[in-house]
């Protein structure tokens, strides 16, 4: 950790304007959560939260997973998958900016979640994050040719894979690459969309360039981070971030609250739950130093 990247996140944060509301710090539709991972929907939600987004507003088929996040997090709102109207969603308005986050905690074995994904690919003009169990659904011919028709018209879309995760994308998409760096690289080229590859190392690359975030803990090695850090980097983008600063930028609070809570509960007992909590920490310690 060195000064100049507290410097650099402590400029890249989204402080709010004195004259900000809920919409104008934006909003962030989380499509998440299946009666088989309900718990992903509400470590997302949360984490979004958390970030800075003024309002979270979740979809889910499952009426568990909505019934977990409205326990774990009253703030949100939370609704049923048939009332998702992409079209709600299809661009800001002016000071209202706007995310999606689509795939924490999807069964992919659900034809409708796939539809679901091509129609959010198709039709939303604000930035797409692709997360989880709808990253195994890119690989269909109309998840393709819509991630294609985004790159076109240069609308943002992240995806946020893990290795094994990557390496189906990589099959999908028919590349290769020596390392995880240069598969990063590799699979933006591919996609036309900004990569964040998790790991003890995050790589984070577009068509053109990759970086890396080297401040991973052990502690992260938990199911359910993942689902935390795609709501963070999706709360980032709904308040106008770039993509690549908003994936390193989340990235590296998210390795930093991982940190701060493993010195809480050891790198052995920390949970997905404790990194949310741990946020505020570790932005508060950027000030503080």
């Amino acid at each position: 950790m060195s000064s100049n990247d507290n410097e650099r996140i402590l400029d890249m944060l989204p402080w709010p304007s004195s004259n900000a509301n809920k919409y104008s710090r934006g909003k962030v539709a989380l499509i998440v959560g299946s009666d088989r991972y309900p718990g992903a929907a509400c470590l997302a939600t949360r984490a979004a939260l958390r970030m800075g987004a003024g309002y979270a507003e979740m979809f889910s088929a499952s009426h568990l997973a909505r019934q977990l996040v409205l326990q774990s997090c009253p703030s949100a709102v939370a609704r049923a998958l048939d009332e998702f109207d992409v079209n709600r969603f299809s661009d800001a308005k002016p000071g209202h900016p706007l995310a999606i986050c689509i795939g924490p905690g999807f069964d992919a074995c659900n034809d409708r979640y796939a539809e679901v994904l091509v129609d959010t690919l198709k039709h939303a003009v604000c930035p797409v994050l692709v997360d989880g169990g709808a990253l195994s659904l890119l690989g269909g011919k109309r998840a393709k040719k819509a991630l294609a028709k985004r790159a076109e018209r240069g609308y943002t879309t992240v995806l946020t894979p893990h290795a094994g995760e990557a390496g189906r994308l990589a099959r999908s998409f028919d590349v290769g690459a020596a390392d995880e760096a240069q598969l990063a690289l590799a699979l933006a080229t591919a996609t036309g969309a900004i990569i964040v590859h998790k790991g003890p190392d995050t790589y984070i690359a577009d068509a053109h360039s990759v970086s890396a975030m080297r401040e991973g803990t052990p502690a992260l090695a938990k199911a359910g981070t993942g689902d935390v850090l795609a709501g963070m980097i999706s709360a980032l983008l709904a308040q106008g971030l770039d993509a690549t600063e908003a994936a390193w930028l989340g990235a590296t609070i998210h390795a930093r609250a991982g940190v701060a809570a493993s010195q809480e509960y050891t790198v052995i007992c920390t949970m997905a739950e404790d990194v949310i909590d741990f946020i505020p920490q570790a932005i508060k310690s950027l000030k503080d130093d």
